[in-house]
Order: C-alpha cells, then sequence, then structure tokens
C-alpha cells in the first residue's frame, strides 16, 4: 500500500535492498529503482546491495542516476562505488543536511560492515546507521552486539538502525542482543511477489518514536527488487 504523505511534525526514512539493481526480470534498471523510491515518497533511503560484487565493485545505482532526480549521496564509497559493504545511505530535499559520515566493521565469517551518517533534521541531530547482516544467526547476533557497543561509544544522538537484518524470525531474537534499541513490529519484506520473511527492519533509540511504518508494495515493488522497501515516519519523542 502507498504511504499518505508523512505529517509535517515527522520524517520518512525508507531501507530498501535493491539486489544491485537487478529485478526478477533478471533486468537490470536502475531507473526502475527510482521509481519506487519516488513512490515511498522518503527524505532519507538506506540501500542495500547498492555496489555490484566484483572490485572494484562500481556502483549499481549509478551516482549521475541518484543526481538527475534530487539525490545527494554519503560519499561512503570508493573508485565509483555508491557505498560500502555495499550499504549505502541517500537523501533528498531541503530540510535534511549532512553533517558527518563514518564506517563500523563488523565481526563474522562473511566480510559485513555497517555505515553511518549524521544529519541535521526538523527532529535534531539524528544518526542513521545502514546495516546488511550475515545469513549466520550466532554471527548476526554476535554483529547486532557489536554495533550496539559501538554505537554507545558515540556522542549521544537520535540513533536510527535500518537494513537488512537477515532474520527470519518474529521473536524478539535481536532486541535482545540491544535493549537500548527497540525495533519496530517486524513485518514481511521477501520475497517481494509473496513477502514470508520480515528480514528488513528498523530500529530506534530514544529520542523518536516511529508514527506510522510499514512495507511498501506498489508497482513496480514487486519486480524490482527480490525485497519490498520498508518505511517510517519518524517523530520526536
Amino acid at each position: 500500500m502507498k504511504p499518505d504523505a508523512p505529517a509535517s511534525n515527522c520524517l520518512r526514512l525508507a531501507s530498501y535492498n535493491i539486489q544491485k539493481c537487478v529485478g526478477l526480470d533478471l533486468r537490470r534498471q536502475p531507473r526502475r529503482i527510482l521509481q519506487v523510491l519516488d513512490g515511498l515518497g522518503a527524505e532519507i533511503a538506506v540501500l542495500q546491495e547498492a555496489d555490484k560484487r566484483l572490485p572494484p565493485r562500481p556502483a549499481a545505482l549509478p551516482h549521475f542516476v541518484l543526481h538527475e532526480a534530487g539525490w545527494q549521496i554519503a560519499d561512503l564509497g570508493g573508485a565509483g562505488s555508491l557505498g560500502w559493504h555495499g550499504n549505502a545511505i541517500i537523501w533528498r530535499g531541503l530540510r535534511v543536511a549532512l553533517k558527518d559520515i563514518g564506517q563500523m566493521t563488523l565481526p563474522g565469517l562473511e566480510p559485513r560492515g555497517a555505515i553511518r551518517a549524521e544529519f541535521e533534521t526538523p527532529l535534531g541531530p539524528i544518526r542513521v546507521i545502514g546495516v546488511h547482516l550475515g545469513l549466520i544467526g550466532q554471527y548476526r547476533r554476535r554483529q547486532v552486539r557489536h554495533l550496539a557497543e559501538m554505537s554507545g561509544e558515540l556522542p549521544e544522538m537520535s540513533t536510527i538502525w535500518a537494513g537488512d537484518f537477515n532474520e527470519w524470525s518474529r521473536l524478539p531474537v535481536l532486541d535482545q542482543c540491544a535493549p537500548k534499541m527497540q525495533f519496530l513490529p517486524p513485518r514481511p519484506s521477501f520475497p517481494s511477489p509473496r513477502p514470508m520473511g520480515p528480514l528488513d527492519r528498523i530500529a530506534l533509540s530514544a529520542g523518536l518514536v516511529a508514527a506510522r511504518h510499514g512495507v511498501y508494495d506498489e508497482r513496480p515493488a514487486h519486480i524490482a527488487s527480490d525485497h519490498l522497501p520498508i518505511w517510517v515516519d519518524l517523530a520526536a519523542e
């Protein structure tokens, strides 16, 4: 369902695993991903699988395509990549201003990392951390605990975690690893044609509440990626 525009006192953030812009029809169509993002109406978007797999890992969603559509990019990549470990953060509009960025290495058998971007917004300063966690449960939990520890070492700021957590369970498995973060009730976002798994998640720290949140399934989201995007309308606590 297409969400109504957010209230003026809210900020909409989305998270989307774009599967390197390759849809279920096996076509790489970056502008189809932008069509989905436009329908979401988000001011900040956290992306996963935003770069191609092989070195030098060029952006699957090209910079010039984003710029043409009015998006700005947190410069966390290199050599033409859009992000780091496939994670990227983009934003648009006049209400959001980037203040700082960073990278966070995560433990595990697979090479995984998180990215950080801090913004000045109508809600005050907020920190957005984008993640794509591992496929093995014990390492996912280690990664969440490590992320919580690293977040605790940063200056205090209202914080959002968003991304593909690769967690199928609807039980509070991840919540127990990060008790200072409030995970929003998980909703199925994978696979996109018939969602069953709540792999994509958003968690909020103190200082923020979710006025509304959901999964976006308007066309062409059902075919643009194997995941549906999720979104939240953030408000100050």
